[in-house]
């Protein structure tokens, strides 16, 4: 007879695996809905998400595309305007700047210029950021340049729970929705909450809760944000994390109750600096919550240049957990005074 514990224990999985059984629970609950992309069919999907989807629900419904983005994107804004629910898969975010124009002059924009009479419920998931190796031209992190976008809304999950939900939330909005997968979570292990079934996309989470200091992030930062404030609490120094989830609309409410109750405040954005998401949320914070600070906001970036190819080059441009926790020190001790 099998352990009653070890039956009921929570089976662990990939980020990856959380993907793929998103996607087949919207294939299999909406005939409406159907993936394409690159390779997206009979190969698997470029980092193995969509895997075996092919066998169970047919080429209609995955569709390997021609290397050519706007095309395919254009295709699906087609298919969302005629009612149905695709799902389009950009390689890397990098690629998507092919399609630029499909995204943000008529994704984003029919609603409005027909005065809502029209929508475009199509979904974009796109594999975003630096870390494997992939070069210069492999390695962007343009979420922050799409969550600029009027009409666009963006969404980053970082957890198995928002990896595996967020899809179905994205699927019931009637506007395009772009989903970024950060490349070096596909790998991540972890098990899903128990009982949960849906997530809201427009919220973010507190990730760890703390009293002096709040790290503001989203995607594989927030790991190392939960990394650096581990050795901060060794420390002393209890951080609050905060993951952002949807970087357009920004949940501002929760942020300032943060910002509020530690007083303190460092954003942690693997975009570079100028001209950043980072940038935007620190004059939001500066905005709406200044004489709740004891120090001014700050913020860790991405260093300016294009990523490296070379490992300890690439570690050293990105931010990472000893630079978080350092920053977060600096923040604290300037606070204080000499």
């Amino acid at each position: 007879m099998q352990n009653a514990t070890a039956a009921e224990a929570p089976v662990t999985l990939t980020y990856r695996d959380a993907v793929r059984e998103a996607l087949h629970a919207a294939l299999r609950d909406d005939p409406r809905v159907f993936l394409m992309g690159e390779d997206v069919g009979r190969y698997g999907g470029s980092y193995a998400v969509s895997k075996g989807l092919l066998e169970t629900f047919g080429a209609e419904r995955i569709r390997d595309t021609p290397l050519c983005e706007s095309t395919f994107v254009g295709a699906g804004i087609g298919a969302a305007l005629g009612g149905m629910r695709p799902i389009v898969e950009v390689m890397t975010v990098n690629f998507s700047l092919l399609a630029l124009d499909q995204i943000v002059n008529n994704a984003a924009t029919l609603s409005h210029m027909s005065g809502g009479q029209l929508n475009v419920p199509l979904v974009i998931r796109l594999a975003t950021g630096a870390g494997r190796q992939l070069g210069a031209q492999h390695s962007h992190s343009l979420e922050g340049w799409y969550a600029h976008i009027p009409g666009l809304r963006i969404a980053v999950p970082a957890t198995i729970d928002d990896a595996r939900f967020m899809l179905a939330a994205a699927l019931r909005l009637p506007d395009p929705v772009l989903l970024f997968e950060h490349l070096y979570l596909y790998n991540m292990q972890g098990t899903l909450t128990e009982g949960l079934e849906q997530v809201d996309l427009e919220r973010a989470a507190i990730r760890r809760t703390g009293r002096d200091v709040t790290l503001i992030s989203y995607g594989w930062s927030l790991h190392k944000c939960l990394a650096a404030a581990a050795t901060l609490a060794a420390e002393g120094i209890e951080a609050e994390v905060l993951d952002l989830r949807s970087l357009r609309p920004l949940d501002e409410a929760t942020i300032m109750a943060s910002v509020r109750h530690t007083h303190h405040a460092l954003i942690v954005d693997e975009g570079w600096r100028s001209g950043s998401l980072a940038a935007e949320i620190v004059t939001r914070i500066v905005e709406q919550a200044f004489y709740e600070l004891d120090a001014p906001v700050a913020r860790l970036c991405t260093a300016e240049v294009p990523i490296p190819y070379a490992q300890h080059l690439e570690e050293a441009a990105l931010p990472s957990p000893a630079r978080i926790a350092a920053a977060a020190r600096e923040l604290l001790t300037s606070a204080r005074g000499p």
